[in-house]
């Protein structure tokens, strides 16, 4: 049995969804998470050298596979979805006469109660491996691998602490505001790559989340659906044809993620063309929202999308500790020693990804309950009503 995923319960909160429920912002996250834990477990690669382990990344060995970032990099996703959610959740608590300390509190507790667990578990198990296996250094970048997925807490919490100006600005000026931040992180582009000042990039590490942030508002306030289809299928083509322009013509790296064989990474800073992955993943989920809500009206659709949600930082958070526990369970087999892409490497992928799937859903029976928050009433969903990213019931 999937841990949480109590068939009566889910069915009785998917039958519960109100009408003015937007489903889709809960599939463009489900989808979003779902699309990050597959893409490591898939493309992880372990390189074996003398003094130890290097990670690197399949999309920079497989010819033509930089193709898959481009729909597989969905950290925008996250972004845009997180500014939707931010607007409704500061507009629901300005009406109920909450001060702006409940909106920090309330939108950053889902994200640092299960991170604080997960940090504490992590120290314990490097002190004691330290302790008692000193042939554990020749394996510690594989340790900092497991870390990997803390970034996002550092740059999404500045997002949440800059939300309320951001939307000031968004109600007061609109579209100017992301057109700004574009010409900045462009500018910051330049700077670095133009004029050899590299540590400048670090600036876009905010330009760019914070425009992505700033593209749910639109989402949330209406103003996007409200555009013809024209506008949405005008950024997915201004994205892409930006992408094509930027990694052929201009000498961006063609893939999304980071693969340690590139000379820069397009994520760590992001670039520009981090923009234009936002602007073609955005465009092309405004396209597909029609049909993709009919689909979600199917019972079972709609469960899977909530038993998701309601999961969501424990599955980011863990998923990386699950690829490293088969990974364990491998080492003897001699499989994990081998990085060369083979007709056997690809079907080993069915098992890289089944394996860490069940030791994931393990981890997901124990550590989910951190994932709620404490003292707050619990909503439709069967989750906190105050969570940052999993408030079911929609507040309009």
């Amino acid at each position: 049995m999937i841990p949480g995923f109590n068939t009566a319960r889910l069915s009785a909160i998917a039958q519960r969804t109100p009408a003015s429920r937007d489903r889709y912002v809960d599939f463009l996250r489900a989808f979003s998470i779902g699309a990050v834990v597959i893409g490591h477990w898939i493309t992880t690669l372990v390189i074996y050298e003398q003094n130890g382990i290097r990670i690197r990344n399949a999309v920079g060995v497989i010819p033509g596979m930089w193709l898959a970032s481009w729909i597989f990099q969905v950290m925008p996703l996250f972004f845009f979805v997180g500014g939707f959610s931010n607007l409704l959740t500061y507009d629901s608590l300005r009406r109920r006469g909450q001060p702006l300390s409940v909106f920090f509190r309330t939108r950053a507790m889902r994200l640092f109660r299960p991170s604080f667990v997960f940090i504490a578990i992590w120290i314990i198990i490097i002190g004691i491996v330290s302790l008692f296996f000193h042939w554990w250094e020749r394996y510690a970048l594989g340790a900092l691998l497991i870390f990997g997925p803390l970034w996002f807490l550092g740059v999404y919490s500045f997002v949440i602490f800059c939300a309320p100006a951001m939307l000031g600005l968004h109600r007061r000026f609109g579209l100017y505001v992301p057109i700004t931040l574009a010409v900045l992180v462009v500018l910051i582009d330049v700077l670095s790559f133009g004029f050899g000042i590299p540590h400048i990039r670090l600036f876009n590490t905010a330009f760019v989340w914070l425009l992505v942030h700033q593209l749910g508002f639109f989402y949330a306030d209406g103003s996007l659906l409200r555009r013809p289809r024209l506008v949405p299928a005008l950024m997915a083509m201004a994205g892409l044809a930006g992408l094509i322009l930027l990694t052929n013509f201009v000498g961006y790296p063609r893939s999304m993620v980071g693969t340690g064989f590139d000379r820069i990474s397009n994520m760590s800073p992001p670039t520009v063309c981090i923009v234009m992955l936002a602007l073609w993943q955005i465009g092309l989920a405004m396209l597909l929202r029609d049909p993709v809500n009919r689909w979600l009206q199917r019972r079972q659709s709609w469960m899977a999308v909530i038993w998701a949600n309601s999961t969501i930082m424990t599955i980011y958070l863990w998923h990386l500790t699950a690829y490293a526990a088969a990974y364990l369970i491998f080492l003897p087999t001699g499989w994990t020693r081998s990085a060369e892409i083979t007709a056997v490497w690809w079907l080993q992928r069915l098992i890289w990804i089944t394996i860490p799937s069940a030791i994931l859903l393990f981890l997901i029976a124990i550590f989910n309950r951190f994932e709620r928050v404490p003292g707050s009433e619990t909503d439709s969903r069967g989750g906190s009503s105050r969570d940052i990213e999993g408030t079911f019931r929609k507040e309009v």
